[in-house]
């Protein structure tokens, strides 16, 4: 673990003073955050922007197809089921200073959801990394919405929005669900919708029920749903 880790009394503490994340120091070697230019068709923010549509518009495609496929299942008595529970292991060492964030947001996930676990690993055998830095963009996803790509965390955004809510909705990202944000604070991944003054990072129980149809299948799923190119 990072010397840089935050406990959650400490990132709140801090986020009060307003200081919360922009001081936080980079740890030395860290690797630079990826860039964003590259990744356009492929982001889910936190917020509403017009380079995330692609990408939540194929996130839902994706959900559609998996609750769709568990209806056609269900109605002809087969049991669509992983024959084991899924390990997506998550390298957060490039974002030292949300490490308790990232792994309290895998936490929550884990105590909700059956079929995929996280899981803290390293570079060697994450599919799944954590950055932080500063974006104009604020926080967002990259990848395909089936436990790979990464998380990249914005420090303005952290010190506005409620930190602890904005990792675990983007990690909603990574097990597949689309952003709705038009919908109210008891959904996770209404993200920064309702406002700054939402501070809820649980997903509720049709979401985690959705990751649940999601990774039925286990990494399987990757091939039977459409898979951002």
């Amino acid at each position: 673990m990072s010397k840089y880790r935050l406990t959650l009394a400490a990132a709140a503490a801090a986020l009060a003073s307003g200081t919360a994340f922009a001081a936080a120091p980079a740890p030395v070697g860290a690797a630079a955050a990826p860039d964003g230019a590259a990744t356009v068709a492929r982001s889910s923010s936190y917020l509403p922007n017009e380079r995330e549509k692609a990408q939540n518009e194929r996130l839902q495609r994706n959900l559609d197809a998996a609750i769709a496929k568990a209806a056609k299942d269900k109605a002809a008595g087969r049991q669509s089921a992983a024959s084991a529970v899924t390990t997506i292991y998550y390298d957060d060492a490039n974002a030292p200073s949300f490490n308790s964030l990232i792994d309290q947001g895998a936490a929550i996930w884990n105590s909700r959801v059956s079929n995929v676990r996280l899981v803290q690993g390293n570079s060697s055998n994450a599919s799944l990394a954590y950055y932080e830095g500063s974006d104009p963009s604020g926080s967002y996803y990259s990848g395909d919405g089936h436990g790979s790509g990464y998380i990249f965390l914005d420090y303005d955004q952290a010190n506005t929005y409620a930190p602890q809510r904005i990792v675990t909705h983007e990690t909603g990202h990574a097990l597949g669900l689309p952003d709705r944000y038009t919908q109210p604070c008891s959904k996770l991944m209404s993200g920064g919708g309702p406002g700054p003054s939402c501070t809820n990072p649980y997903p509720d129980s049709v979401e985690a029920s959705e990751v649940n149809t999601l990774w039925a299948n286990g990494f399987a799923a990757v091939g039977t749903f459409a898979k951002v190119g």
